[in-house]
């Protein structure tokens, strides 16, 4: 069984047992994440998102990742600047993905077709 999900922006698969990069979500290590923005669970197909689906995971870690140099630099003035970032993130283990109803598109057309 997999799962589509969306989280900080992005679409991510993922199935019981994964670990995931994620942007940083609140939550201590060992705490219980719920994601209710599931896009797609096996051939269910979201409009869009599925209701009453979700994906349970626990944090692993929190973190930053490595560092990022940006430099900014005007030729002929004398002028190099360097910045650094590093990005938080969440490491989220997936413990179960739950299967919801229908979406909002699925049940307008059930609806209509009766």
């Amino acid at each position: 069984m997999f799962a589509i999900l969306k989280t900080g922006g992005k679409q991510i698969k993922v199935q019981p047992g994964d670990e995931i990069y994620i942007e940083k979500i609140l939550g201590e290590e060992g705490s219980v994440v719920t994601f209710s923005e599931i896009l797609m669970v096996d051939d269910k197909v979201g409009a869009p998102f599925l209701n009453g689906a979700s994906v349970k995971g626990t944090v692993v870690k929190q973190g930053k990742e490595k560092k990022l140099r940006v430099v900014r630099y005007h030729p002929k003035k004398n002028v190099n600047k360097v910045y650094g970032h590093r990005q938080p993130f969440t490491k989220v283990k997936i413990d179960s993905i739950q299967a919801g109803g229908s979406s909002k598109a699925a049940q307008n057309q059930n609806d209509s077709a009766e």
